[in-house]
């Protein structure tokens, strides 16, 4: 969660109009940190890490914009135009692909590597890697669980068979299933995880190879119409976004939520009435035998190729997503990318169910690591919207046609 700025740390931190790229003040290399929107936790981190480098470097925060498609246009626009302002790059971890093929950030050498992934989850290193090589330094994860209301289910259901099931017997105006839909990242996020929990993929073994295979994807496609279609569906479900779902469980309407961490604290912040009726469960599986693969978010460091300061920017990297950083990057609801972190009794006080959200990392899935992702998720939204409409046998071939013209360049229809 980002929060206000404060004056204790607004000294640590530039906007856009800075000292000059790779610039040295007193002889001390300047590290330009292109991140997203102002948090006190990454400030503290800066700080921190500014004492710590005493004089070998100092870091400087440069403000991305608060929409994730923004922040990649802004990136990718100054990237492509070999931008020397730009040292140290917070990544999605959707872009790791795209940017290492095209030359924007520095692979990480084998020493540096070894350093920035020691105890990180295995999958979630595999967001900072492509072509068997580590182009990022895991920061922080995360991971979307099951929510819901234990005064109208006492016990979680295990599938979304059974969650939609149990939904459809509760009262009208109590019983809704909250569920990312709108036209956006979140709806193949969605689809990701059905799919991936179903056993499927949907690229192949080569970065230009389609996957899909047709059980699995049309078993995903089906979960996503049911819900859909369902007298559990909100009836804005095809607007809905992360936050639009947290605001109508809040409200009383919902029974049940799939949704990432951050709305433990928002709900005891602003409706703590609530807090002691919400249950946290595994996400829903597809496959009763088979535990969920969740999609994994969260965001990686990167070195831009263009940095006139590398060796300063690894350094001041591998210094951010430092354990003590990262416990203290938890007190802003972002969990930690080291699985032992989930025992430290101050990421416990922020998420006392840390050992489900370690489960579901541990077993958690990445979407499609490929140079053409961007235009891979834009085909899954356009065939997917709205998922009331999902024909499931009809929309696996057009899906898996569409994907691979994504992945080999012919364009999107």
């Amino acid at each position: 969660m980002y929060l206000a700025l404060t004056g204790l740390i607004s000294t640590a931190l530039v906007g856009c109009g800075g000292s000059e790229g790779g610039s040295s003040e007193g002889g001390v290399p300047v590290v330009r940190w292109y991140d997203e929107p102002a948090n006190d936790e990454h400030a503290e981190a800066v700080r921190r890490c500014n004492e710590q480098a005493a004089g070998a470097w100092r870091i400087e925060i440069v403000f991305l914009p608060n929409d994730a498609s923004q922040q990649r246009e802004q990136l990718v626009r100054r990237l492509a135009a070999d931008d020397r302002d730009i040292d140290l790059i917070s990544m999605d971890v959707i872009w790791t692909a795209e940017f290492a093929e095209a030359g924007w950030v520095e692979p990480w050498p084998a020493e540096r590597a070894a350093a920035v992934t020691e105890g990180v989850f295995p999958s979630v290193v595999a967001t900072a890697t492509y072509d068997d090589q580590l182009y990022a330094a895991p920061l922080n994860t995360g991971t979307q669980l099951l929510w819901y209301r234990t005064d109208l289910v006492p016990e979680a259901p295990t599938t979304w068979d059974q969650m939609i099931d149990v939904a459809e017997s509760l009262p009208p105006g109590q019983n809704a299933i909250q569920v990312q839909g709108r036209r956006y990242e979140g709806l193949t996020v969605w689809f990701n995880s059905l799919l991936a929990s179903a056993g499927g993929a949907m690229v192949g073994d080569q970065p230009d190879q389609v996957g899909l295979d047709p059980e699995p994807t049309q078993r995903a496609l089906e979960v996503m119409q049911r819900m859909a279609r369902s007298s559990a569906a909100d009836p804005s479900l095809s607007n809905y976004a992360e936050d639009e779902g947290r605001l109508a469980f809040q409200s009383g309407s919902s029974a049940f939520m799939v949704n990432y961490p951050f709305v433990y604290e928002s709900i005891r912040s602003s409706a703590p009435e609530m807090i002691d009726k919400l249950g946290v469960a595994p996400w829903p599986r597809v496959d009763e035998n088979e535990p969920a693969h969740v999609t994994l978010g969260g965001f990686n460091l990167g070195v831009s190729t263009g940095s006139r300061h590398p060796d300063a920017t690894f350094d001041a990297a591998t210094c951010l997503r430092s354990p003590e950083n990262q416990v203290i990057a938890a007190g802003g609801g972002l969990p930690p990318a080291i699985s032992a972190l989930y025992d430290d009794p101050r990421v416990l006080e922020e998420f006392p169910y840390a050992d489900l959200l370690r489960q579901q990392v541990e077993a958690g899935s990445t979407r499609p690591v490929s140079p053409a992702y961007n235009d891979v998720s834009l085909a899954v939204q356009r065939v997917l919207h709205p998922p009331d409409s999902i024909d499931p046998e009809a929309d696996a071939a057009t899906l898996r046609q569409r994907i691979d013209d994504a992945l080999n360049s012919r364009g999107l229809q």
